[in-house]
């Protein structure tokens, strides 16, 4: 599956655009502030209907313009084609796929995509949000019911913040019941998930550096030790006391440890963003090996957090995952060597103008 063109109308400093992507690497170049994010964001928010840069989307729109529109057509490997369409003003966002409204489930399956840029490393180094949604992610591409129990889960929970809030726990037992039921479900798919992830995650490690016993470990919200129904007895009391539940799903994590430490205690930063690398292709791998959709892959100006050495690695793997990818940076010598890689496109980016200056395709 790939994005064989995309279009794209009053998005930040981009007034209007049009490309055809390569099926495999596009290069995107141009100096700070040209649009070359820009041009990663449309594409995110065409398979995600959010902006990763901007907490509202609608700061995305083209100053003194109503509305923005990307819209793309994809390609997938049995030649059917589809065209998505994403229209976000003051009013809302409208998602399109083949002409009929949809939602953003919908339109995560039919076009996913993976962002990695610099600040990525905090997936480590921050709270346990990040892990959450990154977790999530995956679990929600591998397992059909995650969605609707992890949702279910949630209301349950705002109704049982609901009640302890206002101390009118005398049937808290029944929300706990329900609780507990979709709560299970949604840790087991998350662990189950993460076990599949850490030899993958391993590998990938150590392809980058030497990492020696490297392990994921899952952190359910709860105390091991316990069931998830002893443990939301056991908290009654704080709970109420504070007004929020303090154990479930919605307090899981997932750690890295190496030599049985906590990795982002000890390793060095560079070390951190190479373990995050890592956890961002391995759930890349693993997906792409689990369905007939490839992830669409976009990685903003990470060059400048890598050496050229741990850059030409991340190229030559992008290759071999055999998926298209989008890679931004200032300068195309920044990439390395570009010699082993069959079909690309260069794309440069000046005040929000997308010109394609070179595109190679390998003849043999």
């Amino acid at each position: 599956m790939s994005l064989n063109k995309l279009d794209i109308y009053s998005f930040r400093n981009i007034r209007k655009a049009s490309i055809k992507p390569s099926s495999e690497i596009n290069f995107i170049i141009g100096k700070n502030a040209s649009g070359k994010s820009s041009l990663l964001e449309a594409i995110y928010i065409l398979g995600r209907a959010r902006s990763f840069r901007s907490p509202s989307s609608k700061h995305v729109i083209q100053f003194e313009k109503t509305e923005l529109i990307v819209s793309g057509n994809i390609y997938e490997q049995s030649k059917y084609n589809f065209h998505l369409g994403i229209q976000i003003s003051n009013s809302g966002c409208i998602i399109r796929i083949n002409q009929e409204n949809s939602g953003k489930a919908e339109l995560a399956h039919s076009f996913p995509v993976l962002l990695i840029h610099p600040k990525s490393y905090k997936l480590l180094d921050d709270g346990p949000q990040i892990r959450r949604e990154f977790m999530d992610w995956g679990v929600f591409n591998d397992e059909t019911f995650f969605l609707d129990n992890w949702r279910k889960y949630k209301k349950v929970l705002q109704q049982r913040n609901s009640l302890l809030k206002t101390k009118k726990t005398r049937h808290i037992n029944v929300w706990d019941t329900e609780l507990v039921q979709c709560g299970t479900i949604v840790s087991e798919y998350r662990k189950k998930y993460l076990t599949r992830l850490e030899s993958v995650f391993i590998e990938i490690s150590r392809y980058f550096f030497n990492f020696d016993q490297l392990e994921l470990i899952y952190l359910s919200g709860w105390d091991k030790s316990e069931s998830f129904t002893q443990a939301l007895e056991n908290s009654l009391n704080k709970d109420i006391k504070y007004g929020f539940s303090h154990v479930g799903p919605h307090r899981s994590d997932f750690q890295v440890l190496l030599d049985g430490k906590f990795a982002k205690h000890f390793v060095s930063r560079g070390q951190l963003k190479i373990l995050m690398l890592a956890l961002n292709l391995a759930q890349i791998k693993l997906f792409n090996s689990q369905n007939q959709n490839k992830v669409c892959v976009l990685i903003d100006d990470l060059t400048a957090e890598l050496d050229l050495v741990n850059t030409q690695k991340l190229l030559n793997y992008l290759v071999e995952l055999n998926c298209q990818v989008f890679m931004s940076s200032t300068e195309l010598s920044n990439f390395g060597d570009l010699n082993k890689i069959s079909d690309y496109n260069v794309f440069h980016v000046k005040h929000g103008e997308i010109e394609l200056i070179n595109n190679f395709i390998c003849s043999t």
